[in-house]
């Protein structure tokens, strides 16, 4: 139990850093920003506590927040995808969720792309909608969610391979 704690504690802190001090400097053609932050959302234990989670993705999107002055856009992202997980997650998964058999290191990748895509999609979605707060602007809206969905989902697919540990 321990470990686990120490564990996660370690990749909130990694992802926090990892964002502000390398991924928040990149801005290709102006409107494609890669959020890996969102691991910390999809990897997170399915068995663990819904309020602390709820309460930590809250608190992990505060502390972005504050580093990138945006004015709580990456709060609210944050939470509406840790509070729609478990529909993600059932979506996704299907039976094998509803029996929290589910270990990430084990799904192949056909169902990791899925659920990543589908959550990094509704992330960067309400993301921009909050940012630009316009409906008006709805085309850029989609533009920048479609193109740094796609670079955060290749992003997030090469992070959770290389740091895979495969269980037998």
């Amino acid at each position: 139990m321990n470990s686990l704690l120490s564990a996660h504690t370690l990749r909130f802190i990694f992802l926090i850093l990892l964002q502000v001090l390398i991924f928040n400097r990149i801005d290709f053609l102006g409107y494609i920003n890669p959020y890996p932050y969102i691991l910390f959302v999809a990897l997170f234990p399915v068995k663990n506590n819904r309020m602390l989670f709820l309460f930590l993705s809250f608190l992990m999107g505060f502390i972005l927040d504050l580093f990138m002055d945006s004015g709580g856009v990456n709060a609210t992202a944050l939470l509406i995808i840790a509070f729609i997980r478990p529909v993600v997650l059932k979506f996704s998964f299907g039976a094998v969720y509803e029996h929290n058999a589910l270990k990430f290191n084990n799904i192949n990748f056909s169902q990791k792309l899925v659920y990543l895509s589908i959550l990094i999609v509704i992330h960067h979605f309400f993301f921009y909608l909050m940012e630009f707060f316009n409906i008006s602007k709805i085309i850029l809206i989609l533009k920048n969610t479609l193109f740094s969905s796609v670079f955060t989902i290749l992003l997030s697919l090469l992070i959770t391979t290389i740091f895979s540990r495969k269980t037998k």
